[in-house]
């Protein structure tokens, strides 16, 4: 044997070296969507994110900066054509998507602390609107972009199958939203594009905030899962992330929890 040394083998590339990405729903550096970009970035994807307004700029503008980002876009949902631009701006840039995450959701005030009995006609609608059929409005957008397949993602919670206390209105969105995850995974299938639906267990993001009694719901959630722990914006984030790799091909339609075994508990 000579003494030459021996050339070692290079190491494979990330996972979804090259891939496209869009995020949104970043709006500090406690959003769960900002794991998941971290996530896809260290995987070695390219982003596009997203923020709601000039207010929430500031916050999400340094997170683009170190996570790289190809495109950072403003996406108000409540604005017509919103997520449109969005689409029209990757076109431009990318011409091709391989994975998009929907990590937004909103119910009026008074009609997610209110009963839902109690709820509005139109407090319900713009929740439905904003937090489920945008989805399903990202999934037809996406889907020719996607020409070679590729993951949709979106952000659900166990109060879309069992009652959570002072989850109310949302109960029901999340439940619709599941259900789309699952007809679109379906109908897009056959183009190679599978669609997941992510439902953490309870984490301190801003939007949790909204929720009442939610400290509550957090010490329950890490006495009672059988892990005995709160999953963290990176748990999540990695096990999304996964999910958009080529490894998970044959994956779609699932809802799949990060949640430390909570939503196993009665």
């Amino acid at each position: 044997m000579s003494g030459a040394s021996q050339a070692h083998p290079a190491p494979p590339p990330p996972l979804l070296a090259g891939r496209k990405v869009l995020v949104t729903g970043i709006a500090n550096d406690q959003s769960i969507a900002y794991g998941c970009a971290r996530a896809f970035r260290a995987m070695g994807a390219n982003l596009a994110l997203t923020y709601l307004n000039d207010k929430a700029l500031p916050h999400v503008a340094p997170l683009a900066e170190a996570l790289d980002a190809d495109l950072l876009l403003p996406l108000d949902l409540r604005q017509p054509e919103a997520l449109e631009s969005v689409f029209a701006a990757i076109a431009e840039r990318w011409g091709v998507l391989h994975a998009a995450l929907h990590s937004i959701a909103f119910a009026p005030k008074d009609d997610l602390h209110g009963r839902l009995v109690d709820s509005s006609a139109a407090g319900f609608a713009q929740a439905m609107d904003i937090s489920c059929h945008s989805f399903i409005r990202m999934a037809r957008l996406a889907e020719p972009l996607m020409r070679g397949g590729g993951t949709l993602f979106t952000m659900s919670f166990q109060g879309a199958s069992r009652v959570v206390d002072h989850y109310n209105l949302m109960g029901p969105v999340k439940a619709a939203l599941e259900a789309s995850v699952r007809y679109l995974a379906h109908e897009l299938g056959p183009a190679g594009i599978r669609v997941h639906a992510i439902s953490p267990g309870p984490i301190a993001t801003r939007a949790a905030s909204g929720l009442a009694e939610f400290d509550h719901l957090l010490a329950d959630a890490a006495a009672r899962a059988p892990a005995h722990a709160l999953a963290t914006i990176d748990d999540v984030g990695f096990a999304t992330a996964m999910l958009a790799a080529d490894h998970a091909r044959l994956i779609t339609g699932t809802t799949l929890f990060v949640d430390g075994g909570y939503h196993i508990m009665g």
